[in-house]
């Protein structure tokens, strides 16, 4: 079993879809405690602003840094010349956090091959083709690495309209699980974080009450504290996802009939887009 526990003097972090959300707030709390973070996403002017916002916090101080590499996860060469980049020009990686990821809403009634692929492209696809440069560089240094995989909750079990996000979350969990066997054996610790419902511009789309609600600074706090133990699972608030783990443990009438009730889901309307309807604004990224 691999015990490594990346520190900053080790070497850089990289945080994928750090523009917002929880990416963004986990950015500003890495370099807060002393790493150089590696902040990916598509927006440049945004990475911008968060190493000018870094900079103010740590101005005095022999703190970390924002290192701003912008590109798209989608796109394996971008994230090649990435890990390029982080080799050639600023050092060696001990901390990746995988979290760029997309949730865009999907109803059973009103189908969208596209809402499935854009998901899938960035929160499955975006990490394997992070993943795969990060262990590759972690092995050819020998000296071991952490990587974190950003899941979900609602990679648990099905839940309303994450036919889609949900079913890209539970198989970041099964690729971390399956993984970890072989990751342990060369000395590079993978973790799997699952966070509750976090406010940001994804969840605030949800059509339903989200318990336990927490900001991304919260999230952020609680992903940092995880990342120094020996967990696997990072999962927060744990008096909401523990329920939720108990929850996909009873027989499916029971499950469905809970969720049902407790997101009054049955007795909302169904939704009446019809074919050629433009929902390209249905969505928010998390980077």
């Amino acid at each position: 079993m691999s015990d490594y526990i990346a520190r900053p003097d080790h070497g850089l972090a990289w945080v994928t879809g750090a523009s917002s959300g929880i990416g963004r707030a986990l950015a500003l709390r890495l370099v807060r405690d002393g790493y150089a973070v590696v902040a990916t996403a598509r927006d440049h002017d945004k990475l911008v602003a968060l190493q000018h916002e870094a900079q103010g916090q740590t101005r005095g101080t022999a703190s970390g840094r924002i290192i701003v590499l912008d590109g798209d996860v989608t796109d394996p060469r971008d994230m090649e010349r990435i890990l390029s980049a982080i080799e050639y020009d600023h050092g060696q990686l001990c901390l990746v956090v995988l979290n760029a990821g997309v949730y865009l809403p999907v109803h059973g009634e009103d189908l969208q091959r596209d809402d499935f692929e854009k998901t899938f492209a960035v929160n499955l696809h975006g990490v394997v083709n992070c993943l795969l440069p990060a262990i590759r560089h972690m092995k050819a240094n020998g000296k071991g690495g952490q990587v974190a995989l950003v899941s979900s909750v609602t990679g648990y079990a099905g839940l309303p309209t994450s036919a889609a996000y949900g079913a890209t979350k539970a198989a970041l969990i099964n690729m971390a699980e399956s993984l970890k066997f072989d990751l342990d054996k060369i000395g590079i610790r993978i973790q799997i974080i699952n966070p509750g419902f976090v406010e940001t511009p994804a969840t605030a789309q949800n059509a339903f009450a989200m318990p336990a609600l927490i900001s991304p600074a919260e999230a952020a706090d609680r992903i940092a504290d995880g990342l120094t133990s020996k967990a696997f699972e990072i999962t927060f608030p744990k008096r909401f996802t523990y329920a939720l783990k108990l929850l996909r443990l009873l027989p499916y009438p029971a499950y469905f009939w809970l969720i049902n009730r407790a997101t009054g889901w049955k007795k909302r309307p169904l939704q009446t887009h019809g074919p050629g309807v433009d929902k390209s604004d249905k969505g928010q990224s998390e980077d």
